[in-house]
């Protein structure tokens, strides 16, 4: 990898049992329940081709987590968007070169499963970047991806294999795609549909003018599937899923998906 790539997004909630069970009824194959060092605040995850979805919340109902709390009174959808970086000196270097001094990078470990705490860990080093009006922007290095990128949690019955793209939505396309790039490292590119693109080693982040609602937010995952969207088209019609069908792509709504508009692509 020479340039940074889409890691994963983190979907914030309430209810962290609910939200898997949505999504494992869109046909995902989730993570086992995992805990953050401190214990309060659990995740599971969708594992994709080089990426993945997190869900996350508080879990402790004794303890409280002022940003999940901050994230979730604005909206319960994803806060979180974090990049993967081959060099973590190299981005000190650069976010420093770019005049960005309050970034911080932190090396973390948390178990892989709540049942076995004392078990095998997934290790990364974190930099954490200065929060953006869209959200909170993470550059990783994955120190452990061979335990977290298993081919048991990487087979979903929807077919979905990639992250291939995230949308944001704003204000001023132009404003943020220059921010974020000098967070990131990627460069901005005009998107052929509209909008402005970090243009990535792997995967893409859209930005578009948003029109009414919450903005900024990222609104919508962009998933491509193997299978030519039969499993979800499938699903959809059994299950009664909130859905519709937009020329080749289904779109999950994002009141069925967490806040989040899920798009699979064939």
């Amino acid at each position: 990898m020479t340039g940074p790539a889409l890691d994963h997004v983190g979907v914030v909630t309430n209810d962290l049992a609910a939200l898997a069970a949505t999504y494992e009824g869109l046909g995902f194959t989730l993570t086992p329940l995992a805990r953050y060092a401190d214990g309060r605040i659990g995740n599971r995850c969708v594992m994709l081709h080089g990426s993945y979805i997190e869900l996350l919340a508080l879990i402790d109902l004794n303890a409280r987590s002022v940003t999940l709390e901050r994230f979730l009174a604005r909206y319960a959808g994803i806060h979180i968007l974090a990049f993967a970086i081959a060099d973590e000196h190299a981005a000190m270097e650069r976010l420093h070169r770019t005049g960005i001094k309050q970034a911080s990078v932190s090396r973390l470990a948390r178990p892989l499963d709540d049942a076995t705490p004392n078990g095998q860990k997934a290790q990364f080093i974190l930099i954490q970047t200065p929060e953006q009006p869209e959200g909170r922007i993470n550059l990783v290095r994955h120190l452990t991806a061979d335990l977290l990128w298993l081919q048991s949690f990487m087979r979903h019955l929807n077919n979905a294999v990639v992250l291939e793209n995230v949308t944001i939505t704003v204000s001023e396309p132009a404003d943020a795609a220059a921010r974020l790039s000098r967070l990131v490292g990627g460069v901005a590119v005009p998107d052929p549909a509209g909008g402005l693109a970090l243009d990535l080693v792997g995967g893409r982040v859209t930005l578009v003018e948003g029109h009414g609602g919450v903005v900024p937010r990222v609104a919508q995952l962009t998933l491509r599937t193997s299978d030519g969207n039969a499993m979800i088209r499938r699903l959809m019609s059994e299950r009664s899923i909130a859905a519709c069908v937009d020329r080749d792509a289904v779109v999950i709504d994002a009141t069925a998906a967490g806040g989040v508009e899920i798009r699979f692509r064939p």
